[in-house]
């Protein structure tokens, strides 16, 4: 009988996330010229403020996964992107950059310690529970969008079947787009 492989678990969390947000600002690229900024009832109050919010809080935690010391810095422009061509382009940016990083996870470096460099002080967090929280943040904020985008002229896209094997039909499109294989996802 197989064993849980945490590894394995949050490298396919990150090809979720991915997967996920592609799909996500495709559908949003897809708006009417006002609907990405126009108020909305959510936690953020537009899918443009949730949409940044998402990408500043990536780049915070994943430069702090990989080492570096940005913090706050990542989130010196509350709003760094006007549309939603340039919030893509950086959202997958970052998203390759946290694929990359859990595609080189070990065991080991999963039980480190993470330094997020917040201003007055150094959080230190075990890799594997900074990276659980990005992942429901993630998830979290996605889900505002997908309820936002129900109220704007484009349909709410589906986001949750990527990471099972018998979901392989409905993502294969978007595999060949971004250069992986159905193999490298459910290894």
């Amino acid at each position: 009988m197989p064993t849980f492989d945490p590894v394995r678990a949050f490298r396919k969390l990150a090809y979720n996330n991915a997967l996920a947000n592609r799909r996500l600002l495709h559908a949003c690229a897809a708006l009417k010229p006002g609907e990405f900024e126009a108020p909305r009832t959510s936690f953020f109050p537009s899918i443009k403020e949730t949409l940044n919010h998402i990408i500043t809080v990536d780049w915070f935690y994943v430069d702090g996964l990989e080492g570096g010391t940005l913090g706050y810095q990542a989130f010196e422009f509350e709003e760094p992107f006007d549309d939603i061509a340039s919030l893509g382009a950086a959202q997958a940016a970052v998203d390759q950059r946290l694929t990359a990083l859990c595609e080189a996870l070990t065991p080991e470096k999963l039980v480190s310690i993470v330094k997020l460099h917040r201003g007055d002080r150094i959080q230190e967090e075990r890799m594997e529970d900074a990276l659980a929280h990005l992942f429901q943040h993630q998830t979290h904020h996605r889900g505002q969008v997908h309820a936002m985008l129900a109220g704007t002229s484009v349909a709410p896209p589906q986001l949750d079947e990527f990471i099972v094997a018998d979901d392989a039909r409905f993502r294969s499109k978007e595999l060949g787009e971004l250069g992986w294989s159905e193999e490298k996802l459910i290894r």
